[in-house]
């Protein structure tokens, strides 16, 4: 297990040791005796959150009750910087799942999540529960990450895929880091604009159009965290201007970007998802 140090927070983290079996999907480890009140900050996955330690952690929004227990949201979870997660004694896996890929292993387009956080028992039902109590009896991080990567596999395996149009989209979006117009995407893949858009909503959770200022603002964000300065950050990424990017960071998180890339929850991604 590694430490993550932000202020006078001390996280542990553990990452596998090998790849899923599963392409689309990464875990990491998380162990914080104290977790200071935390911005979720817009990422474009569908987040799988299991729980099992002594404290569970509180996700707050300004759209509902706190959230406790094992979670999954859909891709920008916290958009417009209105979700916060904080606890106590918190252990969990934190799983991503590339969209394309959610709809089979969590029984439920991510549309369905409608951008909300939900309990995972809503939707996995007992199953939920069983995780949590099998993860919290396993002695090893390597073991609990072998153990969910076994769950996912068998969900995955038995869900519904996506159409293959859909997957392209996804695939091109992601590869252009936000920046391919989607036109271009929908004349590719043999669709109409209008089909390519429902479609693409239905199974992935986002428009095309959306999840392409989603990809293109995560791309950003970690460019900004590693040092680079704004100026070049917006004109290498497909932002009209400096402007442009500022104002497309505070819709995506009430923050200015120097403010966003001190955020712990993108500087500890070099330790939790190396080579993202």
């Amino acid at each position: 297990m590694h430490t993550f140090a932000h202020g006078t927070a001390v996280w542990g983290v553990a990452r596998p040791q090998g790849p899923g079996r599963v392409a689309g999907v990464a875990m990491a480890g998380f162990r914080v005796h104290d977790l200071d009140v935390l911005r979720m900050v817009p990422h474009p996955a569908v987040t799988l959150l299991l729980e099992f330690g002594p404290g569970a952690p509180v996700l707050d929004s300004a759209t509902g009750d706190p959230q406790r227990g094992c979670l999954v949201a859909g891709p920008g979870l916290g958009s417009g910087g209105a979700v916060r997660v904080r606890g106590e004694n918190v252990e969990c896996v934190q799983v991503r799942l590339s969209p394309v890929i959610a709809r089979a292993v969590l029984g439920v387009p991510p549309a369905e999540l409608d951008g909300a956080v939900v309990p995972l028992e809503a939707l996995w039902g007992r199953e939920a529960s069983r995780i949590r109590e099998r993860l919290g009896e396993t002695p090893s991080w390597q073991d609990r990450f072998a153990l969910v990567d076994s769950l996912v596999a068998r969900r995955y395996a038995a869900g519904p895929p996506v159409d293959a149009e859909v997957a392209r989209a996804w695939r091109r979006i992601t590869a252009g880091h936000g920046t391919v117009r989607i036109e271009e995407i929908a004349a590719e893949v043999g669709w109409s604009r209008k089909r390519l858009w429902s479609r693409f909503r239905s199974q992935v959770g986002l428009p095309p159009k959306r999840a392409a200022s989603l990809v293109r603002f995560d791309h950003a964000a970690h460019r900004l965290v590693a040092g680079e300065g704004a100026a070049r950050v917006a004109a290498e990424t497909g932002y009209a201007d400096q402007s442009h990017l500022h104002r497309e960071f505070m819709a995506f998180t009430g923050a200015t970007p120097a403010a966003v890339a001190r955020e712990p929850f993108l500087a500890v991604d070099p330790i939790a998802w190396p080579g993202r």
